[in-house]
């Protein structure tokens, strides 16, 4: 398989989406929903998306495999949230983009969570799958059959 170098982790695209939604929110907020109300939910939202990460994050732990895209991958985790969803950390990150959407409550910052989705799609998503297939050649398309890849 052929390496491409990847500078922008996605943690690193996390961050740059939250600094785009505020900015979004400051300069070109469109039109603004901000509300109290909003603000409980994008906060539930944004807290599940944290919870999401910190769970599937402690099972690659367990399984003694890289959090790091790409590196030393020991192990195929397909249990827990992995049962439901073959990219829990990535969709906690969106759900954390979500929630600050619908917290600071403009309408350009809503755009930011599926901008978010498509580059983790063509930029990890993809390439870790050809890897899986690659280093898991059974087990890999099994578990794709059996669960989907965001929800």
């Amino acid at each position: 398989m052929a390496s491409v170098k990847r500078i922008i982790y996605p943690p690193v695209w996390l961050a740059i989406g939250v600094i785009v939604q505020f900015v979004c929110n400051e300069y070109f907020p469109i039109a603004s929903f901000a509300s109290v109300a909003g603000q409980m939910i994008g906060g539930v939202i944004l807290v599940i998306g944290l919870a999401l990460l910190v769970i599937a994050g402690g099972l690659f732990k367990q399984a003694d495999t890289d959090l790091i895209p790409f590196k030393n991958v020991s192990a195929l985790v397909t249990t827990g949230v992995y049962r439901y969803t073959r990219n829990p950390m990535y969709l906690g990150m969106a759900l954390v983009l979500l929630g600050c959407a619908v917290t600071v409550g403009a309408a350009s910052a809503y755009l930011v969570p599926p901008i978010f989705m498509a580059i983790i799609h063509v930029r990890f998503i993809l390439p870790e799958e050809q890897m899986l297939r690659e280093l898991f050649p059974e087990e890999f398309p099994a578990y794709c059959s059996r669960v989907r890849r965001w929800i």
